[in-house]
């Protein structure tokens, strides 16, 4: 449920990420965006803050000093009441109204502040309400303020404290707050500052001036907004310039790029535009010339290429004309041997079989050409490869009779239809049958078909000398040998693998070889079952079941859910190879591809569930032939030479 809740949130980030890792412009812009925030915003963030230090240390400042001057004001008063209670005051100041002078005196000074200030008179004593106790039963009672303030709610407790424990003036920050009469006026910041002073009875009262710090709240917010404006102008300006400065540069870059691009699609005359002296422009010159350095090796590598293909063409098609004298003069040389003494006889043998290869040889060189020069045309019509396989093995049966190996066909009860050129198939088969026989030491060749889906295939096992690591992809390499001191025996040339390789390739088909040392080999042709369709997979696993890895796994498997399993052996030279089981052809489950295969994956085609009844498609049809020797040892050799000899005038069987 994670998992497919995180495919379910990358799946519309995936464009975004996309042109983020393919877009260089959009990266340094948004690099340069990021670092030019950060930047502004630490830059805010200090003038601000020393701004607003600025302002509240001016504020405290001025504040200490006017608040200063009401406190000399106010004990000024109380030292002398007439100036607050007019001139028909007694000099007594027993029995005085405390209550009336503080409220004049809370009047008389908020007057000289004019919104500037205001202020607040509580009674001495730790009582939160401003009441007096104690020894204060006498002191100025209540609390008043100027400006409908609240003077209890304004005025924090902790400065009270200190103001009540201690001589000396004291400051805060706090907020105005104001009565219910004030019209809900909202809470104001302030800077309070407190004395404890004497009243006209010498009781001590606690007088506070507020000094409101909306001005300043409205100086800093300005300057906020200023720095934040300036800011977002600057981030988008050094965008823009980061935009217009990464574009110089990548400009040219994305142009050698699509130029790049259009070279290797084959359009060798696009040049880059050059404009400048500078490091560009430099770059631009180079990669023209680099560019046109380019043109002229691959101009003369194709003119060279061509006057190879051309050569060879003509030196094949010369030879024929002098081939053609020689193979008559040879026949009847070949006709008359009877009458020669033994070793002319064989040198006359000898000779014939000779220019059998050499006419095979020919024709693969001309073939060659073909696919060289891109002449190789395809002529597909719908065949069944049963027909195509029993022609092959019809043709092999003499070699594999001299060489004591039987043929096996799997899965030919079936038709397996595919539109394909019948002549180029069957060159392809015979050249992996005629291979399989040579290379298999004695034992079973296994010829396996079948159809899936969109795909046929046919598969030639063999268990002989096999393919070392490495050798898979080597042996379709024209004359290419896996062990160059074996000899040919059967008059291949070197040519059938390249060449088939090439017919697969014009089918847009696969060839796949898989092998292991001393194990076998198989070789997997695997074709569309319509023309033109792609592939998406092979029916026939390219790795058999009987291979020493599949054999081990089932092995492993079988002793953990049996216990006693009994593993089969490697097949010897004299044993007959047994024939896989049917979940090797068409239907089983998948089995991993050798990595090396080419051309194409190893991916498998998965066959539809098979009709009950209908019979199975996987009898085996042995079609081995007698095993009885030739009575003539010379008139075998002829015999397997010529039937070679025959097939490789057509096809050309490689060897590998």
């Amino acid at each position: 449920m994670l998992r497919l809740f995180v495919r379910l949130v990358r799946r519309p980030l995936l464009p975004a990420v996309r042109l983020w890792r393919r877009n260089i412009q959009l990266r340094v812009v948004a690099a340069t965006l990021l670092m030019s925030l950060a930047v502004v915003l630490a830059l805010g963030f200090v003038v601000i803050a020393q701004v607003s230090k600025g302002l509240l240390d001016a504020k405290e400042e001025a504040a200490q000093s006017q608040a200063a001057g009401g406190f000399a004001v106010a004990q000024e008063k109380a030292n002398t009441p007439s100036a607050v209670d007019g001139p028909d005051a007694t000099d007594n100041k027993v029995g005085r109204d405390a209550s009336t002078w503080m409220n004049s005196l809370v009047k008389q000074l908020a007057s000289g502040g004019q919104t500037a200030f205001e202020v607040v008179a509580l009674g001495a004593g730790p009582d939160a309400g401003g009441q007096p106790s104690g020894p204060f039963v006498s002191g100025v009672k209540g609390a008043r303020a100027s400006g409908n303030v609240d003077p209890t709610a304004s005025v924090p407790a902790a400065l009270r404290r200190d103001v009540n424990h201690a001589t000396g003036t004291f400051k805060t920050f706090s907020q105005i707050r104001y009565t219910a009469g004030s019209g809900d006026k909202a809470p104001e910041p302030a800077l309070v500052v407190g004395k404890r002073l004497t009243d006209i009875n010498g009781d001590p009262y606690d007088l506070y001036y507020l000094f409101p710090l909306t001005q300043e709240e409205e100086s800093l917010n300005l300057i906020k907004v200023t720095i934040a404006t300036a800011g977002v102008f600057v981030v988008v300006l050094l965008g823009a310039i980061a935009w217009l400065v990464v574009r110089q540069v990548v400009t040219p870059v994305r142009m050698a790029a699509g130029i790049a691009e259009r070279l290797s699609a084959g359009r060798l005359q696009e040049r880059m535009k050059v404009t400048g002296e500078d490091d560009i422009a430099r770059l631009g010159e180079a990669f023209n010339k680099m560019a046109q350095n380019l043109q002229l090796k691959i101009q003369q590598l194709e003119d060279l290429s061509r006057m190879q293909r051309r050569f060879v063409s003509d030196v094949s098609h010369e030879l024929r004309t002098p081939l053609t004298t020689v193979r008559m003069a040879a026949d009847v040389i070949h006709d008359a041997r009877v009458d020669f003494d033994p070793i002319t006889a064989r040198s006359a043998e000898l000779l014939a079989g000779q220019l059998d290869r050499f006419e095979s040889l020919l024709a693969d060189l001309l073939e060659i050409s073909r696919f060289d020069a891109g002449a190789a045309a395809l002529e597909a019509e719908p065949i069944d490869l049963r027909d195509v396989v029993r022609r092959v093995i019809d043709g092999a049966e003499p070699l594999a009779e001299h060489k004591g190996t039987r043929i096996r066909v799997l899965g030919d009860t079936q038709p397996v239809i595919a539109e394909a050129d019948s002549r180029r198939v069957e060159r392809v088969l015979r050249n992996l049958v005629v291979n399989a026989v040579e290379h298999g030491e004695g034992r079973d060749v296994v010829v396996r078909l079948a159809s899936a889906g969109g795909a046929v295939a046919v598969a030639v096992r063999d268990y002989g000398v096999g393919l070392k690591p490495g050798e898979a992809t080597r042996v379709f390499n024209r004359f290419w040998r896996a062990d160059p001191a074996r000899a040919r025996t059967t008059g291949g040339t070197g040519l059938g693998l390249s060449i088939a390789v090439e017919d697969a390739r014009l089918h847009g088909g696969w060839l796949q070889a898989w092998g292991e040392p001393g194990g076998g080999s198989q070789f997997r042709l695997t074709l569309p079952r319509t023309a033109d369709e792609p592939l998406r997979g092979s029916p026939i696993p390219l790795e058999p079941e009987d291979s020493r890895s599949n054999r081990a796994r089932a092995a492993a498997e079988a002793a953990g859910s049996q216990g006693s399993p009994k593993a089969q052996q490697v097949p010897g030279r004299g044993d007959r190879s047994p024939i896989p089981p049917r979940s090797a052809v068409a239907g089983a489950l998948p089995v991993p591809a050798d990595p090396t295969a080419l051309p194409g994956s190893g991916a498998r085609v998965v066959a539809r569930p098979a009709d009950p009844d209908q019979p199975s498609d996987q009898a085996p049809s042995d079609r081995a032939p007698s095993d009885q020797a030739p009575s003539d040892r010379v008139a075998a050799e002829r015999a397997a030479g010529a039937e070679q000899s025959a097939a490789a005038r057509e096809d050309g069987a490689g060897g590998r």
